[in-house]
């Protein structure tokens, strides 16, 4: 049995001529925060995609647990327990917050068709502790003022909250956090990095996040994984990936 709880062996993905992934490997262990870095079309974010089967890979595994994920619709993702931010919020941004947290969690809702239809108490008892739920987590998140806003009046930074509670309420084992920083000042971001760690410590969520900033990766991560161009050019403890020679020319430039 594998070490770890997600697998990433050989993967690759190419759109049109343009080899976005190339023969890529990576895995996290249960309870980890792991960090998935490199510079602006490194092709970060696709290897997420690859994760939630938003795209297909042309080539390689990933595995969950043992279960292979490439062969599994993308709907079923977060069924097995991997949710995930994005870089650009997606939220239902005409719906309140309360609501999109609703609709987090209606891969759990087992009611059938009739039975939603008619609001028979099994649906109002499923709905019910679904709310319940949801305001636990914006409780956790210090977001219970928000609940009844409509998700676009909010402002961005609060809607990027909204979001990774929205991931929460799913209950995750994995979760996967695209650029979770953007537009936090140094304050921010801070409180940031000790909130992904309670969560980790709390929900027992491993979590693999896409970030460029450095303090942040730094401070939060027990390994990094580093891409430039698709392919990964190293990994190991942020304190050698500091000192990592190809990390820094890919970062900064051959001359410097």
């Amino acid at each position: 049995m594998s070490e770890f709880q997600l697998e990433i062996e050989g993967l690759s993905i190419s759109f049109g001529g343009l080899q976005a992934v190339s023969d890529f490997s990576m895995g996290i262990r249960k309870g980890e925060i792991v960090g998935l870095i490199g510079p602006n079309g490194a092709g970060k974010t696709t290897v997420f995609n690859c994760i939630s089967r938003f795209y297909q890979p042309n080539a390689g595994h990933i595995l969950f647990e043992g279960r292979e994920l490439t062969k599994e619709p993308a709907h079923k993702i977060i069924h097995y327990g991997i949710a995930r931010t994005f870089q650009n919020v997606e939220l239902f941004k005409n719906l309140t917050v309360m609501d999109n947290l609703l609709i987090g969690q209606h891969h759990r809702m087992s009611e059938n068709f009739l039975v939603g239809l008619l609001a028979l108490p099994p649906k109002r008892k499923a709905e019910k502790r679904a709310r319940e739920e949801a305001r636990e987590v914006l409780r956790f998140l210090n977001l219970e003022q928000v609940s009844e806003s409509i998700a676009q009046s909010l402002p961005f930074g609060v809607q990027k909250m909204v979001e990774m509670a929205r991931a929460l309420v799913s209950q995750p084992k994995l979760l996967l956090l695209d650029e979770p920083a953007a537009g936090s000042n140094p304050h921010e971001t801070s409180k940031l990095a000790a909130l992904i760690k309670r969560i980790r410590d709390e929900f027992g969520t491993s979590v693999l996040l896409v970030e460029h900033d450095m303090s942040l990766v730094m401070e939060l991560c027990q390994r990094l994984y580093v891409m430039d161009f698709g392919k990964k050019i190293a990994e190991g403890e942020p304190t050698e990936i500091q000192r990592n020679p190809a990390v820094i020319e890919a970062y900064l430039g051959k001359d410097n």
